[in-house]
């Protein structure tokens, strides 16, 4: 089990996406942005690294970031509307 402190998620705005390198693997969450809501699309987590709580990190790292850039969030992708289900305190943000 990786903990936070393991995952650096970075954001490349250019891209619209938040990502994390992970024993030399890319896992990404991507998104849209439509005015102020982010449409977040596909998140991918090489199998290898998959039950370690990286989707979720990055999960975090995007929403906390949705909500200091004022953005709502439009979950679109399976794992995101499962994850803001999970964590009643995200669905302030939803769109």
């Amino acid at each position: 089990m990786s903990s936070d402190d393991d995952v650096k998620v970075t954001h490349d705005a250019a891209a619209g996406r938040f990502q994390a390198v992970v024993d030399g693997q890319r896992c990404e969450l991507d998104y849209v942005l439509q005015g102020d809501v982010a449409v977040m699309h596909h998140t991918v987590v090489p199998r290898a690294l998959e039950g370690r709580g990286i989707a979720s990190r990055m999960a975090r790292v995007a929403l906390q970031h949705a909500r200091e850039a004022g953005w709502r969030v439009q979950p679109s992708c399976s794992f995101m509307a499962a994850y803001m289900r999970r964590h009643p305190e995200t669905q302030d943000l939803l769109a």
